[in-house]
Parts: structure tokens; C-alpha cells; sequence
């Protein structure tokens, strides 16, 4: 009895490790359940989004390929993503997770939550009335510290990539080093974020083209758009914000947001447990109309509590603020020294900080409007006028005498008062109507506390044609001097004149039998004197002593034997910097006809045909399409394009038509290659306006 008791003891000890692993198997078991099934509910409605961005920089619009993540949110195809993917693009397409691709519109954009609205173009799709796969938005005020979430995206455009983590902060926000000021994010071209935010702290991997994918719980629901990340860590905007933001997109086409125009600080280094310190007031706005200051403390709006004890309360105040309707008056009841106070403002509508930024390519300016945020940051006296964003070199702006720079505002145009930049768009129309070449056009136009007149042309002069030389006598060989080292390595010592290096396809000297390695000893019976390097110009200044016409006899050492050619002195070939050129402004590439240096060089056939690629503008649609400096050009269009004649022909043909693609074959070196420019004519046109 005793020893089958021992022997049980012995098994139940025996059995007792495995039953933590046993547990642990079935806990990755249920945890795998749970990632598989909150996969299938968003990961077919994840989307790779492929842009062409733009930025304005050196007086003139410059583009760049760049992607991102997105999530389709409904049956209409709508998608959230992040602005700082889609907010300064000019073309968005997105591939959906079958392969499909899918060109998308913007339907909003709202840079102080760092998210933009887009929809699907569905009914371009091959078939419309197939549904698209869409999540569901999620409670983000449930998450908690410690949850599984799932990131999912396209990290460094991979497409569709899940990673899994945990919650580690429901509700960060960023402080400066000293914690004592909320700390904004830059989104760039001065857009900042994160007054609205509490972002979701997670350690789910993130990369670079994760950006503005979904973060999901494991019930399968969009809780978060995911922002940024690094060093292990990333941060992603709340799903009930983000829902806050679409419904007022969905509502009204845009986000509206009240606003008293004051800043707060947390209350808790006052002694205080609740309240919203103001740590500034807006010239002019609802607050300082209302009488608040700064180190008053707001105690209550509309009867309710204000309670800013941390930073992390910082951006509920202004949510509230913000959901306050325009016009609407309401009371503030806030302490100033010791007493209790109580003040009425009427709330504005919440103006968004940049003004749109403009590209006027043929006068080379580009152009922002002027907000009320972006005056009073600027501390400019007024919101009238437009800003200087660029000047590009070469162009008629860029000959303005005083010298236009970059932060100038322009006041007036030729009599024309500019308040905004229609209006500068109206004023260039009329003038340049009745403008000649040699008018100046008076601009007046504030730096700093200056107001400054200068004088612009806006007609270009006319360009008349480029001089050159008379053509020379020429022949199509290259030599080196029968240095003395080099007729000793030749067993030619004392030899004196030119080793011939290289004899030109299609030449009257290849046509009369010179061959490379020849050495030019006499011209016309004269022998030459050529043994110095300094002695390298002698054989072509000699040659172009000859007409074009002329038959001139070579003596020349092969193989240890005298030889004699009579060769025809023809004309110098055309030089590549008077060929004619072709020059595309609205694609910003410029093709020249090819030269017979061209033919050689490249190692072309004789009878090659088509443009060599002079200029390809870094930003301009040609160059990100692919086009590449040196590229021979041959069909535009399917058509060819041999002459600038034909060049110009078949692009103006092209600009009355307006296709999605226009369809370009070059050679490149050794090989053919298809390149396909993707312009937006919309934006083509406004900057031709």
C-alpha cells in the first residue's frame, strides 16, 4: 500500500513541469486564434498607397515618388492615412491587398491630426460593382496598458506587412526636455501637429512606409492609424479621434473646429489639482476680446469643470474647444488673482495655419497665400498680400532690380492691389496683355518693416540667333605627339610628328584607308616638327590652314613603311552646343538633335535617328518618370521624333489631347527601354495661369 503510494507521488511529480509548458502552448495557441482572426478582419482592407509628392523649393514645383500605408474604412471606399503620406502630393494611387490598383481623390486633409480622407475612384475599376473589403473602427478608449495590437502596412514599401506588440501608453503626448511646454511635430514646409493628440504608445515593429496604416486590436477593429515609430517604439493616433475627424469630413467635406485663440499650461505646479492655466492670449481673438490673460486660470466653460492637472489633459482642453460650433457664446468662469471671474466670448472658426502654396512656372515664382495664423506668426501687419516662396534662376522674376528673395510679400502689381493670390493671378493676365518686351512692370512688395519698389519684365526679350565661327577644314582622326618615350616604345627613336589614336567612322580619313597607329610624319611634303607635349595642337592648327575641299597628302610610317594618302579636307562637324534644342516646359526636359561627335561618342550608327536627352529637370514629371540625361529619345507617342520639328509637333499634339500616359522609347547605352510619364494636367494647367 505504502510503495503505491510512493510510486503516484512519483508520477504527479514526474507530470508537473508540463503542465506550465502545457499552458503555455495553449496560451500561443489562443494568441495565434486571435491574430488570425483580427487578420482577416483588416488586412484585406489594408492598401499600399503610392504617391507622387510635391514641394515647392527654388522658384518652381519639384516631385518626388514616396508611399505609404492606408486602411479602407468604408463600403464606399473611404481611407484614412496620414497627411505627412498624402497631404502634398499631386497623384495617389493605392493597391489593394488582391493586387488591384486603384487611383484615389482627396476628400480632405487635416494636418493638426497628422490624417487625410481619401476615396477609391471605384467606379473606374474593371469591374465597379465588386465590393471592396473595409474595417471597422474600433473604441481606443478601451485600450489598456499591456494589450496585444497588430501594425499593419507596407515598411519600406513591402507591401502588406503585420507586426505584433503590446500597448505600453495609452495617452503620451511630447514635452520639450525640460517638460515644462507641449511640443509640437513637424510635418514639414512649417505644418505642425499634435495639439489634438494623445497618441497610443506600442512596441508593434514600424517602418518607414508604415506610416498611416492601421493599429488593431484583437477583436479585429481599426483602433489607431499608426504615425511614427523608431528605436522599437511607435505612436499612433487614436481611432476615436480619427472618427471624430471623419465624421466631420463625411458631414460637411471638411474638418470645422471652434476656436478662442489661448494657449494653457497644466495647473499641478500652481497647487492645484484642477483648472487650465493661460499661458497666452491671440491678439484679437474671442479670449482677449473676452478680457482672459495670461496666469489666468480657467476654472469652468459652460458650467463644466476644466481639469488640466498634466500635460497629458493638454489636449483634451482643446478638443473641447474645438467641438464648440462658430458664433456660438459662451461663459468662462476663470480665477485672477484670488478672485473668481466670469467672461462671455464668442467662439470663432478655427482658420487652418498655411495658406496654399502656388507655382506661376512661366514668370519662375512660386507663391503662398497668407493666413491669419501664418500673419500673426510672422508678425506681419496684415493677412493681405502673398508670400514669396521661390525664385528660379533664369527666369523673368529673377531679374527683378531690386532683387525679389524669398519671404518678401507682395503688396501690388502694375497698379494692381494683391491681396490674395487670385488677384495676382488676375493682375499678370491683364498686364501681359498689353505688355512689350522692353516694359517694366512696377512691384511693390514688404520685407520686414520695408516697403520696397522694384521693376520687372514680363514678356521675355526676343532671342536673336547665336553667332559662331565660319566652318574649318577638318580631319576625323585624334593623335597623340611622338613624344621621344613614345617612338622609343615604337623602336621609332628620332621619329618626329603625330600617332594616329583613332580614325572617326564615315570620315574622308577612314574613307581613304588611315588606320589608328599610323604615325602623320609630313603634310603636302612638309615634315612635321612635332616631339613635345606643348606640340599637341600643331597637326589641327596646320590642317585648318587648308579649305574645306582641298586635297592634302599624308606621309605617313606603318609597320616600319612609308606610306602616302591623299585624303579630302571636309568640314568640322556641327558642335553639340549649336545644335538645335527642343525644350518641354510642362514636362521640364529639353532634347537636342544629334551631332556626328554624338554619333561617335554614343556609338550610334550613321543612320540613327532621334533627340539626345540635354536636360532632364530634378522634380519635373520627365525625370521622375525615369528619363535620364543622355537618353536618345526615338519614339514619342509611338510616333518618331528625328528633328526638334517633329518633337515639337508631336508635344503639341500631346498637350491638346491629354493622355494619362505618354509613352516614350529611348536607347539607353547598349539597350532600348520604355519610359512612361504620368502628368496631372490639372496641376499643369494651374501653374500656367
Amino acid at each position: 500500500m505504502a510503495r503505491s503510494r510512493w510510486i503516484r507521488i512519483l508520477c504527479l511529480a514526474l507530470l508537473l513541469p508540463a503542465a506550465p509548458a502545457a499552458a503555455q502552448s495553449m496560451a500561443a495557441d489562443s494568441l495565434r486564434r486571435d491574430v488570425d482572426f483580427a487578420r482577416s478582419k483588416v488586412y484585406p482592407a489594408l492598401v499600399n498607397i503610392a504617391v507622387v509628392g510635391r514641394v515647392y523649393s527654388g522658384g518652381r514645383a519639384r516631385r518626388y515618388p514616396a508611399a505609404g500605408s492606408g486602411v479602407i474604412i468604408s463600403a464606399g471606399g473611404h481611407i484614412l492615412t496620414n497627411f505627412h503620406v498624402a497631404g502634398n502630393t499631386t497623384r495617389i494611387t493605392c493597391t489593394l491587398t488582391s493586387g488591384e490598383r486603384v487611383d484615389a481623390d482627396v476628400v480632405a486633409h487635416d494636418a493638426l491630426t497628422d490624417l487625410s480622407i481619401l476615396k477609391l475612384r471605384l467606379a473606374e475599376r474593371s469591374d465597379p460593382n465588386v465590393p471592396v473589403p473595409f474595417a471597422t473602427l474600433g473604441d481606443s478608449d478601451a485600450l489598456q496598458v499591456g494589450d496585444y495590437v497588430l501594425a499593419m502596412g507596407n515598411p519600406l514599401t513591402l507591401s502588406s506587412s503585420l507586426t505584433l506588440g503590446v500597448v505600453s501608453n495609452t495617452k503620451r503626448v511630447f514635452t520639450d526636455f525640460t517638460g515644462t511646454e507641449m511640443s509640437d511635430l513637424d510635418l514639414g514646409q512649417g505644418q505642425k501637429t499634435g495639439i489634438f493628440t494623445r497618441w497610443i504608445q506600442h512596441d508593434a515593429l514600424i517602418l518607414p512606409g508604415n506610416s498611416g496604416g492601421p493599429l488593431v486590436n484583437l477583436r479585429g477593429e481599426v483602433v489607431g492609424i499608426n504615425e511614427l515609430g523608431g528605436g522599437g517604439v511607435g505612436f499612433a493616433i487614436p481611432s476615436n479621434l480619427a472618427a471624430k475627424v471623419l465624421n466631420q469630413v463625411l458631414t460637411f467635406g471638411e474638418v470645422r473646429r471652434g476656436w478662442l485663440g489661448l494657449a494653457v499650461l497644466p495647473v499641478e505646479k500652481l497647487g492645484l489639482k484642477v483648472g487650465a492655466l493661460v499661458s497666452s492670449v491671440v491678439p484679437g481673438s474671442p479670449a482677449e476680446t473676452a478680457g482672459l490673460q495670461p496666469g489666468d486660470v480657467i476654472n469652468a466653460i459652460e458650467g463644466e469643470q476644466v481639469t488640466v492637472r498634466f500635460f497629458e489633459q493638454v489636449p483634451l482642453f482643446y478638443q473641447r474647444v474645438a467641438r464648440m460650433t462658430a458664433g456660438r457664446e459662451v461663459s468662462i468662469l476663470y480665477t485672477r488673482g484670488g478672485e473668481q471671474h466670469t467672461a462671455t466670448a464668442t467662439v470663432e472658426a478655427m482658420e487652418k495655419f498655411l495658406g496654399l502654396e502656388h507655382e506661376i512656372r512661366e514668370i519662375g515664382l512660386t507663391i503662398r497665400e497668407i493666413t491669419a495664423p501664418m500673419a500673426l506668426a510672422r508678425r506681419l501687419p496684415t493677412a493681405d498680400g502673398i508670400l514669396v516662396t521661390g525664385v528660379r534662376p533664369g527666369y523673368l522674376f529673377e531679374e527683378a532690380r531690386p532683387r525679389l528673395q524669398r519671404n518678401d510679400v507682395i503688396v501690388a502689381f502694375g497698379g494692381h492691389e494683391i491681396p490674395d493670390v487670385d488677384a495676382f493671378r488676375a493682375a499678370y493676365a491683364t498686364l501681359k496683355a498689353s505688355a512689350g518686351p522692353d516694359d517694366e512692370i512696377v512691384l511693390e512688395f514688404r520685407r520686414g518693416d520695408e516697403s520696397v519698389l522694384t521693376l520687372v519684365k514680363i514678356i521675355p526679350d526676343d532671342e536673336s540667333p547665336r553667332g559662331g565661327e565660319l566652318p574649318k577644314a577638318w580631319l576625323g582622326i585624334k593623335t597623340q605627339v611622338m613624344i621621344p618615350g613614345v617612338a622609343r616604345a615604337l623602336e621609332l627613336e628620332g621619329t618626329r610628328g603625330f600617332r594616329v589614336t583613332e580614325v572617326f567612322p564615315w570620315t574622308r580619313a577612314a574613307e581613304a584607308g588611315l588606320q589608328a597607329g599610323d604615325v602623320i610624319i609630313a603634310l603636302d611634303g612638309d615634315e612635321l616638327d612635332a616631339y613635345r607635349r606643348q606640340d599637341a595642337k600643331d597637326l589641327r592648327q596646320a590642317i585648318e590652314d587648308f579649305s574645306i575641299g582641298d586635297d592634302v597628302e599624308f606621309t605617313v610610317l606603318r609597320d616600319g613603311d612609308r606610306k602616302t594618302f591623299t585624303i579630302e579636307m571636309q568640314e568640322t562637324p556641327t558642335p553639340s552646343f549649336t545644335a538645335k534644342k527642343g525644350k518641354q516646359e510642362e514636362f521640364e526636359f529639353t532634347l537636342r538633335e544629334i551631332t556626328f561627335m554624338d554619333r561617335v561618342k554614343h556609338k550610334f550608327t550613321r543612320d540613327q535617328s532621334g533627340l539626345l536627352v540635354v536636360e532632364a529637370i530634378n522634380g519635373g514629371w520627365a525625370q521622375i518618370a525615369g528619363l535620364r540625361l543622355k537618353d536618345l529619345v526615338m519614339r514619342i507617342d509611338g510616333r518618331e521624333v528625328g528633328t526638334v520639328k517633329e518633337f515639337e509637333a508631336v508635344m503639341e499634339d500631346l498637350l491638346q489631347r491629354r493622355p494619362k500616359i505618354v509613352k516614350i522609347f529611348v536607347q539607353r547605352g547598349p539597350r532600348t527601354h520604355f519610359i512612361f510619364i504620368e502628368p496631372v494636367w490639372s496641376e499643369i494647367d494651374q501653374s500656367t495661369e
